[in-house]
C-alpha cells in the first residue's frame, strides 16, 4: 500500500498526517517540533511512503 505524509509546519508544532492511496487518514497527530519525535512517529510507514510534503509559511 502507498503512503504518502504531509506536514503543516507551526512556530511550535506541526500538524502531521499520514494517508494511503485511498485518501484514507492512518495516523494524524499535532506534534512538537522536535525531528526525533516525528522521526519516530513517521518510522512505522517509512517503508510504503512514496511522498511528503511540508506546507510552511511565515508571517
Amino acid at each position: 500500500m502507498k503512503k504518502y505524509v504531509g506536514i503543516d509546519l507551526h512556530s511550535n508544532n506541526s500538524m502531521v498526517v499520514v494517508s494511503d492511496e485511498e485518501d484514507r487518514v492512518i495516523f494524524q497527530k499535532r506534534m512538537a517540533n522536535d525531528l526525533k519525535q516525528i522521526e519516530q512517529a513517521l518510522a512505522a510507514h517509512r517503508d510504503e511512503t512514496v511522498g511528503v510534503v511540508v506546507e510552511s509559511t511565515y508571517n
